[in-house]
């Protein structure tokens, strides 16, 4: 997998995601799957609604998650 991508979640990362955090993890994810750092233009449309897609979904993810051990506060949005 992308070794880029950073685990968003308590204990890894000590507060919560943000958002700009997360959507960076989905452009990496997109990224990869794709192989295009930057799509062609008759490609942006699908590239970004992909990255918006996986954002969203790794929010829902991240809010649902119960990590054992911590109080995880959930995602104000």
């Amino acid at each position: 997998m992308c070794r880029s991508i950073k685990t968003l979640r308590p204990p890894v990362l000590p507060e919560e995601a943000t958002e700009e955090e997360i959507r960076a993890a989905a452009l990496q994810y997109v990224r990869k799957v794709s192989g295009f750092r930057a799509p062609a233009a008759h490609n942006r449309e699908v590239f970004d609604r992909a990255v918006e897609a996986i954002a969203a979904a790794t929010a829902e993810l991240l809010d649902g998650l119960e990590v054992r051990g911590t109080a995880q506060p959930q995602r104000a949005g």
